[in-house]
């Protein structure tokens, strides 16, 4: 009988309880043993849904406190030695910290886990770094599920992909160093998981995906023949793209069975099969694990019946990779239409979508017969709906010229315009956007869904906000304003709910880090602006001050990749029909006087395909999408853009094909190495390092920052630099906020002062 099973499940629950539970704890509202509870709530409840779904297996170990490398680091001992912590006996507030940071210790830094916007915290190899063995999380996990009677699979992120992922602080020469000491603590986990009655444990190494060299192929060799000896049968599990080109590599390991993503990379399947070992699981990922649209259940069955007849019962039935890139479940979204709603599957409902091909597989499709005509239904609905196609968007599209993607004169021509226009200091000083969502924000704009607060009554309310940020901002003396986006639950979901050819959900909540969780629209048709989006609110708080106030905009690129993106098209023709929206945006905001345009591109290294050798293909299109929508304005605008918690390095150069005239970037985590790119690239345009972290609760002191600033000089020119935030202050409490801001201002001052002294006394020596 074929298995059906999945990588792994949301953890952060339907109604976002782990968040809720995580904050509260933060807050010291509960104790470390409530928020336990509310994580073996979750946990009995998620399995309780694989188990009656019908699969065969669950998964234990896909859930976590903040995040799953975090606590794969926690479980082997491995946290940073600096933390100073006691390995076997973490605390769940000592765990904490090692995420957030506190007065006394910089967080983790934190990236984005290969081509999705979930963030991890990067591990810190040390010489001194030890896998001798922490907390028994794991393990009590395992204990909880088989109470409940469950078959459990253990699931853990693999040795070669965690030491991948880290970053070498000091005392190594190659990561590979450590691998004679991780293999063994491993072996240990394996051992442990087997005297524990596990059968089955899934061990994730997506880096199989990515460009290797012989070193690191060569150390999974070595690795899996040590691992495979005496312990649980190991289910090697690969995703996010194609591994065809590690056939000979993967038949030559010792392991019991292999997960491929047949999702990203269906073309993979008959080239693996051709030389399939029969003894050797096969699990296929064919249902998506990153995307919400209902699965064609039956084009699928026809494309496993090839390998069912091969494999028989060793193969398998999966999602793509872990579900906690989807939002829970469908059965709490009661606005949206009929239409759409049949059109959509959750975590939850892609569960039964495994288990009704798995039934089908086995003979019985008469007893799923209702699933697969559903199924059919609604990817015929799709295919056909008048909502998706919109030939005046198609018709300007095909229309656009290079002329349309390309600024009037070069940056150095156009710089000196604008800062004749707006006179601004040396390290002019700026925010990147939000400032804190409070709790009254977040009342006002629910009370306002709800039909409690007028129209009038909310605009109030925000523009109320809005003064207050502006004046806060005033008293800082802050160069560069913001308006705070009090108006913008998320950066993607606002613009979303007012396009045409987006889609929006009540509780399509998914993890971005921690206790973060976004809401990420979907587009299902061509992207059109009916009209401007945030032109009367950047107006308004520009008429509080004399100082510029930047126009704050997301970009294309961060507008496809942070929502569920349509997959009858083109990636690429998604993001030039939002470049164009957002092109709209942007003359409008120059017509009502805004003189600065903030373009957010969180998310453009992001969207970089694994594979190096399409690297080109996507950046091209990424760059031209962001040109389309920036390259309207005149020269004395000033086109300003964001991007954070990525490796920029390795695409320099299409950033600054991108031609932005300012571009702020999260470098604090890092202690500015993200920023030595920038400077043996000589990258042209004005840069603004973050020089603080504002994911941290921690407020920087002035010396911290006025070290990073002289780490930003000795790389980039006093003329080019700005002072700025890692990132939008939305998550920050007021307090909090003000302190940071305030040493940040002063830290820019104290550089000028010193910069003007310098000066002065260069003049009476020369």
């Amino acid at each position: 009988m074929t298995t059906a099973h999945t990588l792994g499940f949301p953890r952060i629950g339907a109604q976002r309880e782990l968040k809720f539970a995580q904050e509260a704890f933060w807050r010291g509202d509960i104790t470390e043993a409530t928020l336990r509870d509310t994580g073996s709530d979750l946990r009995a409840r998620h399995w309780g849904l694989q188990k009656q779904a019908g699969l065969d297996m669950v998964s234990v170990g896909d859930f976590a406190w903040y995040d799953q490398v975090l606590n794969t680091l926690a479980l082997l001992g491995a946290l940073p030695t600096r933390f100073g912590f006691d390995a076997k006996k973490l605390s769940l507030a000592d765990y904490y910290v090692a995420a957030r940071g506190n007065p006394e210790h910089f967080a983790m830094e934190m990236t984005k886990w290969f081509d999705t916007n979930y963030h991890y915290l990067v591990p810190e190899w040390t010489a001194d770094t030890s896998f001798d063995g922490g907390v028994d999380w794991l393990f009590e996990e395992l204990a909880q599920a088989q109470s409940l009677g469950h078959t459990a699979k253990a699931t853990l992120v693999g040795p070669l992909t965690l030491l991948y992922l880290g970053k070498i602080k000091s005392g190594l020469d190659i990561k590979l160093d450590l691998l004679p000491r991780i293999i063994p603590a491993y072996q240990r986990l394996l051992a442990r998981l087997q005297e524990q009655g596990v059968e089955w444990v899934q061990i994730d190494e997506p880096i199989l995906a990515l460009d290797l060299d012989n070193a690191w192929l060569d150390a999974f060799v070595l690795a899996y023949n040590a691992l495979a000896q005496n312990t649980p049968k190991i289910l090697l599990s690969t995703y996010f793209e194609s591994i065809q080109e590690r056939a000979t590599l993967l038949h030559a390991l010792p392991v019991a069975g292999i997960h491929l993503d047949l999702v990203r990379a269906p073309q993979q399947l008959p080239a693996l099969l051709a030389n399939w070992p029969q003894d050797r699981v096969l699990s296929a990922g064919v249902i998506d694990g990153r995307n919400i649209w209902r699965a064609d259940l039956t084009a699928l069955l026809a494309d496993l019946q090839a390998a069912h007849t091969q494999l028989g019962d060793n193969l398998w039935l999966a999602s793509s990779c872990s579900l906690q890139h989807v939002p829970v479940d469908l059965a709490a979204e009661t606005a949206l239409d009929a239409e759409t709603l049949s059109w959509l599957a959750f975590a939850t409902q892609k569960l039964d979508e495994i288990v009704s091909l798995k039934q089908a597989l086995n003979g019985n499709a008469a007893s799923v017969a209702h699933q697969f005509k559903a199924a059919d239904q609604a990817v015929a609905s799709r295919r056909t709906s008048v909502r998706i196609h919109n030939p005046i968007v198609q018709k300007r599209l095909a229309a656009v010229t290079e002329q349309d993607v390309t600024r009037h004169n070069a940056f150095t021509q156009r710089i000196s315009q604008q800062q004749q226009r707006f006179a601004l200091p040396l390290f002019p000083t700026t925010s990147i956007g939000s400032f804190p969502q409070t709790k009254t924000i977040r009342q006002a704009r629910a009370a306002y869904k709800r039909g409690d607060l007028s129209h009038l009554e909310y605009l109030e309310a925000m523009r109320a906000e809005i003064r207050l940020v502006v004046e806060q901002q005033e008293k800082l003396d802050i160069d560069v304003l913001v308006h705070g986006e009090p108006e913008r639950n998320d950066m993607v979901e606002y613009f979303g709910e007012q396009l045409w050819g987006y889609g929006f959900t009540l509780n399509g909540w998914v993890q971005s880090y921690g206790s973060r969780c976004v809401k990420p629209p979907f587009i299902y048709g061509d992207v059109y602006r009916p009209e401007a989006m945030t032109v009367s609110w950047s107006q308004y708080a520009q008429s509080l001050t004399s100082k510029p106030m930047k126009g704050m905009l997301t970009g294309p690129v961060t507008m496809l990749q942070w929502s569920f993106v349509r997959d009858d098209q083109p990636r690429s023709t998604t993001a030039l029909q939002i470049a164009l929206a957002l092109r709209d945006e942007v003359a409008d905001l120059e017509k009502a006087g805004i003189g600065m345009i903030q373009i957010d591109e969180p998310a453009f290294r992001e969207g970089l395909p694994l594979k190096q050798q399409d690297w080109s293909a996507y950046l091209d299109w990424a760059v031209r999408a962001f040109k389309l929508s920036s390259a309207v304005v005149r020269d004395d605008t000033q086109i300003h853009t964001h991007m954070c918690y990525s490796e920029f390095n390795d695409i320099l150069p299409w950033i600054a094909a991108m031609d932005a005239d300012v571009i702020t970037i999260e470098t604090s985590r890092s202690d500015m190495e993200l920023l030595d790119g920038f400077g043996e690239f000589a990258y042209p345009n004005d840069i603004g390092p973050g020089v603080y972290d504002i994911h941290s609760p921690r407020v920087p002191k002035i010396t911290e920052m006025q070290r990073l600033l002289q780490k930003a000089r000795s790389v980039l020119p006093d003329a080019r630099l700005w002072v700025n935030p890692d990132c939008g202050l939305k998550t920050r409490d007021w307090p909090e906020t003000i302190a940071a801001l305030e040493n940040m201002v002063q830290a820019a001052k104290l550089l000028r002062a010193t910069v003007a002294i310098d000066d002065e006394e260069h003049q009476d020596c020369c």
